[in-house]
C-alpha cells in the first residue's frame, strides 16, 4: 500500500486493567514492519486536525470542552477515556490520518490507503461516546466535500458495533450513504438508522456472515454511486471477542475483508481502510492489545495479496 497514517501518538497511556486495548497501534505498526508491509517508504506521520476543520462534523461547543479540559464527569464516562491533553492530541492525529489516507486513496495508482487507528464511529456531532472522542469518518467526508475531492460518500462500516454516530451525523443527507452491518443486540441500546442497516444474530459464524455481506454490500455499492469509500474493518466480530458476541474466525476475517475490498475497491471507488474495533481476549482472560493488533493486521496481509495479483496482471 502507497499510504499508510501512522503516529506513536496514536499510544497514551490508560489505567491499569482499563478494557480498551491503547496499545493495538504500536503493536499493529510493529507487526507490519516485521513482515514488510510498512516502512519508511510508506507511513506518513499526520499533524493535529485543526480545530476549524474538526468543526466541519462537530459542535463547535463540545469542541471547545475538549480544547479546554472542561467535559463534565459524565461526558468522560460516556467516552470512556478521562479528557487529558494527551486523548485530545491522539484524537486530532486519528482524524488528521484519516483524512490524509482518503486523499492519497484518491490520488494514488492504486487507489488504496489506510490509517492504523480511526473509525471512531459512535463519536456524535455534539459528544464523544464509546472510546470515540471525534468522528474521524464524518470530518474527512465532510473535508473532502468542501475540498471538492469526493462528491457522494460510501461508508462500509463492518464493525461488529452500530455506527450510530456516523448515521445521526449524516442522517437525512444523501451524499453520504452509511452502511453498517452490525450486532442486532449489542451496543449501542440507541441505533439511529443508517442509509441501509444489516442487524446480525448473535452468534453468526463465517458462511452466515459472508452470504449477508455478499446479499447487501452490492447494494449499497449500487445506491451509494460513490467517489470513495471508507471501509471500517473492525474486528470484533471474532469468536470470543470481550463486547462482540458474534463468532467469525480469524479465516472468516480475511474472507469478509477480501469480499468487502474486492466489491468495493475492484469496483473502482477509491477506498480508504480504517481499525475499527476490537477486543481480543488474552490467556490472562484481560483485553490484549497483541492479539487484537494480530487480527487487525489480517485486512492489510489481504489487501497485500489483492495488490500483488492486481500488479502480477
Amino acid at each position: 500500500m502507497e499510504h499508510v497514517s501512522y503516529h506513536p501518538d496514536y499510544t497514551i497511556p490508560l489505567p491499569e486493567g482499563h478494557a480498551f486495548p491503547m496499545g493495538k497501534y504500536e503493536a499493529l505498526h510493529a507487526i507490519l514492519a516485521g513482515e514488510g508491509l510498512v516502512g519508511s517508504w510508506n507511513v506518513h506521520f499526520p499533524e493535529e486536525c485543526s480545530w476549524e476543520t474538526l468543526a466541519l462534523a462537530h459542535d463547535e461547543s463540545y469542541l471547545a470542552k475538549l480544547r479546554d479540559g472542561t467535559l463534565t464527569r459524565e461526558e468522560q464516562r460516556r467516552i470512556g477515556m478521562e479528557w487529558s491533553p494527551q486523548l485530545v492530541r491522539r484524537a486530532r492525529l486519528a482524524v488528521q490520518g484519516t483524512i490524509d489516507a482518503s486523499v492519497a486513496a484518491c490520488m494514488n495508482r492504486n487507489r488504496l490507503a489506510a490509517n492504523l487507528a480511526g473509525g471512531t464511529h459512535h463519536a456524535m456531532r455534539e459528544i464523544g461516546e464509546g472510546y470515540c472522542t471525534l468522528n474521524d469518518v464524518a470530518v474527512a467526508a465532510r473535508w473532502l466535500q468542501r475540498e471538492g475531492l469526493a462528491r457522494r460518500i460510501l461508508v462500509v462500516d463492518l464493525d461488529v458495533h452500530h455506527g450510530n454516530g456516523t448515521a445521526s451525523i449524516f442522517a437525512g443527507d444523501p451524499s453520504v450513504f452509511t452502511f453498517s452491518m452490525h450486532g442486532e443486540r449489542n451496543f449501542p441500546l440507541k441505533k439511529p438508522p443508517s442509509s441501509l442497516d444489516v442487524p446480525l444474530d448473535d452468534g453468526l459464524e463465517d458462511d452466515a456472515y459472508l452470504s449477508m455481506l455478499a446479499k447487501f454490500l452490492p447494494e449499497a455499492i449500487e445506491r451509494a454511486e460513490a467517489d470513495l469509500a471508507f471501509y471500517l474493518a473492525g474486528v470484533d466480530v471474532a469468536k470470543g471477542d470481550r463486547f462482540g458476541r458474534l463468532a467469525l474466525t480469524d479465516g472468516g476475517i480475511a474472507a469478509r475483508d477480501s469480499l468487502a475490498l474486492e466489491l468495493v475497491w475492484r469496483g473502482g471507488i477509491p477506498t480508504c481502510m480504517l481499525l475499527s474495533g476490537g477486543y481480543a481476549l488474552g490467556s490472562d482472560g484481560k483485553t490484549s492489545s497483541q492479539r487484537t493488533a494480530e487480527r487487525h493486521a489480517i485486512a492489510h496481509r489481504v489487501v497485500a495479496r489483492m495488490l500483488a495479483q492486481r500488479n502480477h496482471c
